[in-house]
């Protein structure tokens, strides 16, 4: 045998093996936008999501944006995710879909994080975050599309920052992208405050980013996260109130429904009944900014729950509910019972959306559903012009399965937006709080959020 016929004929050891084609669309489009930063710092699933480790983001890429600052636009760590879409296009992790399609979810993750001048490196704790929402988006099938906000009730880096919610956006500079296993979106996260969730929930997020983007503390025009930041956009701009009041009161609420601690018995509505709630289980909400006026064929989500140890939420899409496994899933074929009168109980983070899904949900001729987190339980709330329901004005309350429709009449929505006016100042109430109508054969019950 010849000496060179011995030889291995396998590339040599040295040489590393070619990045996979989505991965490369990907950093050719980085590549175009930080020219200079060939070679970012990168954190790095250590065990890959397809061998079993727990994290489904490949990577995280952390860029040095030197901003615009004659613009007000500061200097800032930009982060860019790697594994929500397809980059292998071999079905390890995702479907394969063709080039026309949707690669993976169809969406990367990206944030921008104010540099603080004695920075020399950027903080990783928003790769944690990222991985965070990324598992989320793994676990339900659901995903986070502009305008979405998901409320964390926690710091976003665990400090002591106001900044502890967040809103979705477009990324400004990261445009979408075709791969060869489909196309790629950008859907950046923005950190915002209390307030600020607050205001998304009640109107949209749409509304609150753009707010967000005519001043330059709380985000500006990139949408950069400043964790320091101590002022809200309604201590900010003095006219914000109103904008989102007047918003609210022209257009309601594009909030479509909430993932939380609720139940619901057929019982006679004099009669408190709260035991069955009593599990220690903590509540997640899931909020969605999809509006939708019709529920023919639609089934309540079902929910998908972080990986942390306290209490945290995100969105979830009505559009998505005909095609989910979802809440009727074991129960469709169950018979359609008409009830004569119910008994509902929230915890109150949840009950203090009734005044929204009242007044910014049904007044306006849309739904809104409560979805348990502790069952299968679903509570829809649906005004007249609601088509494709279970209920009418003779049946007002109709379940199938454990899904309950309650029909709410104009008359009906008017008293219970004045009675839940109270439910504006959750803090001052005394739990559990009752409130009933006896004539509709109907009681809302509002329970601490941890019994």
């Amino acid at each position: 045998m010849n000496e060179a016929a011995a030889l291995p004929h396998g590339p040599p050891m040295n040489i590393l093996p070619p990045t996979p084609a989505g991965l490369e669309s990907l950093y050719t489009l980085c590549r175009k936008i930080y020219p200079d930063q060939v070679n970012p710092l990168q954190v790095t699933a250590l065990i890959k999501y397809w061998l079993g480790g727990p994290d489904p983001l490949d990577y995280i890429s952390m860029y040095a944006n030197p901003g615009i600052p004659q613009e007000n636009i500061p200097p800032h760590w930009h982060y860019i995710s790697f594994g929500l879409s397809d980059l292998h296009g071999d079905g390890r992790v995702h479907d394969v879909s063709g080039a026309d399609g949707v690669s993976g979810f169809g969406f990367e993750l990206t944030f921008r994080l104010k540099r603080e001048p004695e920075e020399t490196a950027p903080p990783t704790w928003p790769a944690t975050l990222m991985q965070s929402l990324a598992k989320y988006v793994f676990q339900s099938g659901n995903t986070l599309c502009a305008g979405d906000h998901v409320s964390w009730h926690c710091a976003l880096d665990n400090s002591e920052s106001r900044i502890q919610h967040m809103l979705m956006t477009t990324d400004v500079h990261l445009k979408s992208i075709q791969t060869p296993f489909g196309s790629v979106d950008f859907v950046q996260i923005v950190g915002i405050c209390a307030e600020e969730l607050k205001a998304a929930q009640q109107w949209n997020g749409a509304g609150v980013l753009d707010m967000i983007s005519r001043v330059p503390s709380a985000g500006g025009l990139w949408f950069i996260t400043d964790m320091r930041r101590g002022e809200s956009i309604f201590e900010l701009d003095l006219n914000a109130h109103e904008e989102v009041e007047r918003g609210f009161e022209l257009e309601g609420s594009n909030l479509s429904g909430v993932s939380a601690r609720c139940s619901w018995v057929e019982q006679d509505p004099t009669r408190i009944d709260i035991m069955h709630l009593k599990e220690k289980t903590d509540c997640d909400n899931f909020q969605s900014t999809q509006d939708d006026s019709t529920l023919v064929g639609q089934k309540p989500l079902q929910s998908g729950n972080f990986e942390q140890s306290r209490s945290s939420s995100t969105n979830f899409k009505m559009d998505e509910i005909r095609g989910s496994s979802g809440v009727l899933e074991s129960t469709e074929l169950l018979h359609v019972k008409k009830l004569e009168g119910v008994h509902l109980v929230f915890n109150l983070e949840a009950g203090s959306l009734l005044p929204l899904a009242i007044r910014g949900r049904v007044r306006h001729g849309r739904h809104f559903t409560f979805k348990s987190v502790l069952g299968e339980t679903a509570i829809t709330l649906v005004a007249n012009t609601v088509t494709g329901t279970l209920v009418d004005s003779e049946h007002p309350y109709v379940a199938q399965g454990s899904w309950l429709q309650i029909l709410i009449t104009d008359g009906l929505a008017q008293d219970m937006a004045v009675t839940f006016q109270v439910l504006a100042s959750p803090e001052a109430l005394s739990l559990p709080k009752t409130f009933s109508w006896p004539d509709k054969k109907l009681s809302v019950t509002i329970v601490a959020d941890k019994l």
